[in-house]
């Protein structure tokens, strides 16, 4: 695939946003789906949700009608992405329920599996498992399980930093052009098809996204985003191409994951529902900081740049130095929360005594 057939699929992607989004901001305000401020909002006027039909129109729209129209799409496979169409289906209704009405944790998560068990059911895997003193192992009745875990945790992980203006668009969108570099050097069809379509539809998808936003992605777009994104990731895995099986897109996605992971061991430690919301990520802690909204997403940004350029390099790498710079990257992402979330709570404990002594 070459690099203008993609720009066409992105610009092709990213205009039927621009034009598609304000239909549905109006759709959303006629039907009363609007996100209300609240004590974990950063936002103080209600902004309309449900702009995740945008981006699901986007991306899959445009995946079957450059499979009909003259070009290279054509000679795609079809089963994969009439997987990934049908997958969609649980996620939509999904969104569209929990961004209207509300869904409990364990309904979200059946839907979830739903989800990731229909992709496997068109072929989408783990086939190997990385083994780093030798031959990859094939994964075999894991197959399936690790599948379904990976889908529903980048599910989450989209989920969960989608909680200020414009973040989680900008870090799927960095995450896509990663993969779609790693798809490229590895001649991967499919995965540049996919991640072309992603990169155009979340860029469009910023124009309104940009705080202050006009409209956010809900449930309907962050689920189906971190769907789109876990299909990829395994799409670029499913031929063997690289030894590490799923390294790329775990240090890509690094920085939503490690939000994720550390919000369900901070809230076990304390003895919080795993799946309770709360407002100790890292963007709370970044505004806590007195950061802008703009300024912590510039710099949340950078830091999904740099995770996807590692990304990049990994792709390039012996097995035995990705998997080391892997641990470094991770060590050091890790580092950085640990020392945000000490300043953060030295902060809080100095404000504290301050209004103590008041």
């Amino acid at each position: 695939m070459r690099i203008p057939y993609s720009l066409i699929l992105a610009f092709s992607t990213m205009a039927f946003v621009l034009l598609v989004t304000p239909l549905v901001i109006a759709f959303a305000r006629r039907i009363g789906a609007m996100d209300r401020p609240g004590p974990r909002r950063i936002h103080s006027e209600p902004v309309p949700t449900l702009g995740g039909l945008a981006l699901v129109a986007a991306v899959l729209g445009g995946a079957w009608i450059a499979r009909a129209l003259p070009g290279a799409a054509t000679l795609l496979d079809a089963r994969p992405l009439i997987g990934l169409t049908v997958a969609t289906l649980p996620i939509l209704l999904l969104g569209l329920l929990d961004d209207t009405r509300g869904v409990p944790p364990l309904g979200k998560l059946a839907f979830q599996v739903i989800g990731a068990l229909i992709l496997v059911a068109y072929g989408y895997g783990v086939p190997y498992i990385t083994n780093p003193w030798g031959e990859a192992i094939p994964a075999g009745t894991l197959n399936p399980i690790l599948t379904v875990a990976w889908v529903v945790l980048v599910m989450n992980a989209v989920n969960l930093i989608d909680g200020m203006d414009g973040l989680a668009a900008g870090a799927v969108m960095i995450a896509s052009a990663a993969l779609w570099w790693v798809g490229r050097s590895h001649e991967d069809f499919y995965v540049m098809f996919v991640t072309a379509l992603t990169i155009g539809a979340c860029a469009g998808f910023l124009r309104y996204n940009f705080p202050p936003a006009r409209i956010f992605m809900g449930d309907t777009g962050s689920h189906f985003l971190g769907l789109a994104l876990a299909a990829v990731s395994l799409l670029e895995n499913r031929k063997g191409t690289a030894a590490v099986t799923l390294l790329f897109p775990l240090i890509t996605m690094a920085l939503p994951l490690a939000d994720s992971a550390l919000a369900f061991v901070r809230r076990l430690v304390t003895g919080k529902p795993v799946f309770h919301a709360d407002s100790e990520h890292i963007h709370h802690r970044l505004l806590r900081l007195g950061l802008s909204a703009r300024t912590v997403l510039f710099v949340l940004w950078c830091v999904c740049l740099y995770v996807g350029l590692m990304a990049v390099v990994l792709a390039t790498l012996p097995l035995g130095y990705a998997m080391l710079l892997a641990l470094i990257v991770g060590a050091g992402l890790l580092f950085a929360f640990m020392v945000l979330d000490f300043v953060d709570r030295r902060l809080r404990e100095r404000a504290a005594k301050d209004d103590a002594r008041s």
